[in-house]
């Protein structure tokens, strides 16, 4: 079973904060929720050392650098080495998201490229990992929503 650390309120607003902003300093943050630096320092080394807050990072937007294209590639496994072909697509720095998931399809891959022969490279690529016996890979059209910030 997975631990879930409850969350109280000031922890939420820290989440929020630094989801919107993470650049903003304790400091910053301590007044804006009205609470003492110390205390958003310790709060934030505890929600880090519960892998709640897994690191720190920009978010790119990924066209204006070239990645100009996204595939969901589904993969079905042969013999349920799911783990092992999982371990291995999640080396390739184009992948944004690796996912088991139900139904006739083993792993769904988010992947972005800069040219559809990249795309192409990769895909072919798959097929020669151990296990996988069949990919499909839809390439997206149009982004309507792209955030995984839930807080």
């Amino acid at each position: 079973s997975i631990y879930c650390m409850t969350l109280d309120s000031l922890d939420k607003k820290i989440l929020k904060n630094l989801t919107v902003d993470a650049r903003q300093s304790a400091r910053q943050l301590a007044l804006k929720l009205e609470v003492s630096t110390v205390t958003i320092l310790s709060r934030i080394k505890k929600l880090e050392k519960e892998g709640i807050v897994l690191g720190y990072t920009a978010i790119i937007n990924h066209e204006k650098i070239g990645y100009s294209l996204t595939a969901v590639i589904e993969i079905i496994a042969k013999n349920d080495k799911i783990v092992d072909i999982d371990e291995e697509i999640s080396k390739f720095e184009n992948v944004c998201g690796v996912y088991d998931v139900t139904g006739t399809t083993d792993t769904i891959i988010i992947a972005k490229f800069k040219e559809r022969n990249e795309l192409s490279t990769f895909v072919k690529g798959l097929a020669g990992i151990a296990n996988v016996e069949n990919t499909i890979t839809h390439v997206v059209l149009n982004t309507a929503k792209e955030n995984f910030r839930l807080t």
